[in-house]
């Protein structure tokens, strides 16, 4: 017998053979079937080995939906089919969803008649995925109308994508209508836990309590879970704590890793070191609950942002002899806690070990050192970790950027802040308000920059930045400074049109240049147009100032 005779005889009568050596077969196939003038019939000899296994293995592992609705047809009504095989689910459909093919979904499901409450709990949740709050909406009152209460999958669908949008009123209006209100339906334990997750992200916290108080259906860890870590991220975590200890008592649901983790993050950023290390002590010893990564690096943080090293790298060396693997977050706290003590050099140092241990750093780490950099007096090499980043693939934040360019001005190193500021677009950060206005401020302060001052006003515009009462006092200032008495006019004029008040430091400097080219009337008529046009607190700390210099009582 040929190795082809052989190969196509294990291939039509598997037996005993895996799954897992047919699906590559399975795909291949798929991949030539000419989809405008598809063959069904090129797949039959794959009959023998369907399974719900497979058939959800292959249609995961199709790169377009279309070939995944195409095996999933042929698998509706293969021909032999010796298993008596028949779908039982319809896993195609999240990946048509994936594809955002929507209509083609929704019509497959309702030609199967099995677009039901559950498979359009997937729609909304699809389409809240992608921000389009109102498709789920309507998917919502399109099935509450037709299931005429049975729609609990959509409900908590919708729920969970107003609560993950940031539209916890419109979830929290739902809620009071549907569920208090009208009674539409029953609302299970997810129904619940997404609500109380969502008030608490908003502070809504006595909210949150009463609900989960007054649940009128079980509790489960993940509700106990979302309650405690939402008390404890709005600090009160003595209402944490009470829940932890209810769950204790109670010995039904008892609290994991995720409860006592959350609880330890509550206490240390409370700065309660010491209920945190209580709560840690319990969970191991107590509880028999093994800490994870997150929960040493909850307590590493806070004690580094306390200031205590040493006991933080105490807790590293306890995380490594338990057996648990440090992550970049765990250093990335331990750089933190250097640069808060004032070690700034152990902190670079660090940071070159973990470069050298070949870690995988992320934006938070580089961040901290570039900052710290910049303190120092050290920009240049911040400007050379900001190029690192971006050779990683990793984009800076506009914070580090600014922190740098604030470093350049205060060296007065102006054409290296210039230079770095034009450079950001390429390095995956748009300047912001503040970049502009510490180079502007920077340079307006110093002899014969003028000209670029004006360059990045006008660039600082053109890209969507308005001048405000700081900035605009700042150049008026220069302006004077400087002997250019039109524009400082023309600039104090501006700021009036838009209602901004000059400072009073600016303005006296304003005053007095003026009052000394005789220009004594034109600063008068500024003022009193200031005063018509904006609301001037300290009005008579403005004309005490005026006085002084229109009545020849200067000094200068």
């Amino acid at each position: 017998m040929t190795a082809a005779a052989v190969s196509l005889r294990r291939l039509l009568h598997p037996v005993s053979e895996p799954l897992t050596p047919i699906i590559p077969t399975i795909t291949s196939f798929l991949q030539s079937v000419n989809l405008q003038n598809p063959d069904l019939s090129i797949l039959n000899q794959f009959s023998s080995y369907l399974t719900p296994n497979l058939v959800t293995q292959i249609i995961k592992d199709q790169t377009s939906p279309f070939h995944s609705l195409f095996f999933f047809n042929w698998a509706s009504n293969p021909n032999p089919n010796p298993n008596n095989y028949f779908h039982t689910h319809f896993c195609y459909i999240d990946k048509l969803l994936s594809h955002k093919l929507f209509a083609l979904a929704a019509d497959t499901l309702k030609t199967h008649e099995k677009f039901s409450d559950f498979m359009v709990g997937k729609f909304i949740k699809a389409h809240g995925d992608l921000g389009h709050l109102k498709s789920s909406v309507k998917l919502f009152h399109q099935v509450k109308e037709r299931e005429l209460g049975g729609c609990l999958f959509s409900y908590n669908a919708l729920l969970g994508v107003l609560v993950r949008a940031n539209r916890v009123s419109y979830a929290w209006g739902y809620f009071g209508h549907i569920v208090i209100k009208a009674r539409v339906l029953k609302p299970d334990v997810s129904t619940y836990t997404t609500m109380i997750r969502g008030l608490c992200k908003v502070g809504m916290i006595e909210n949150a309590e009463k609900l989960f108080v007054e649940m009128s259906c079980g509790r489960n860890l993940w509700t106990y879970n979302v309650t405690i870590d939402g008390f404890c991220k709005n600090g009160f975590v003595e209402k944490a704590q009470r829940i932890v200890d209810e769950m204790v008592k109670g010995e039904t649901i008892l609290p994991d890793v995720f409860s006592y983790t959350s609880l330890i993050d509550g206490y240390c950023k409370k700065g309660e070191f010491r209920n945190a290390m209580r709560c840690f002590n319990e969970m191991v010893t107590t509880r028999n609950c093994k800490p994870n990564v997150v929960t040493y690096n909850v307590l590493i943080n806070g004690l580094c942002l306390s200031g205590d090293v040493d006991e933080a790298k105490r807790m590293m060396s306890l995380l490594r002899l338990t057996g648990v693997r440090d992550n970049i977050a765990t250093h990335t706290s331990l750089l933190k806690g250097y640069c808060i003590v004032g070690k700034s050099e152990e902190a670079i140092e660090h940071f070159k070990e973990m470069i050298n241990l070949g870690m995988s750093l992320d934006g938070k780490s580089y961040a901290v050192i570039v900052n710290e950099l910049s303190k120092l007096g050290r920009p240049d090499e911040g400007v050379m970790l900001l190029k690192e980043m971006r050779a990683s693939c990793i984009s800076p934040s506009i914070a580090i950027f600014n922190a740098v360019l604030r470093s350049f001005v205060k060296l007065q190193k102006f054409d290296k802040a210039i230079l770095l500021l034009k450079q950001m677009p390429q390095m995956g950060c748009y300047p912001n308000f503040l970049s502009y206005s510490a180079v502007i401020t920077g340079l307006a302060g110093a002899k014969g920059m003028m000209h670029d001052v004006e360059m990045l006003v006008n660039e600082m515009i053109q890209n969507g930045h308005c001048l405000d009462t700081t900035l605009y006092s700042e150049l008026i200032k220069a302006y004077c400074i400087h002997g250019d008495i039109s524009n400082a006019i023309r600039l104090f004029t501006d700021m009036v049109d838009e209602s901004l008040v000059i400072s009073i430091a600016c303005f006296e400097v304003f005053v007095k240049e003026l009052s000394s080219r005789c220009l004594v009337l034109e600063v008068e008529n500024l003022f009193e147009q200031m005063k018509n046009q904006c609301t001037v607190s300290d009005a008579e700390t403005y004309q005490r100032t005026l006085d002084q210099y229109s009545s020849g009582n200067s000094d200068s």
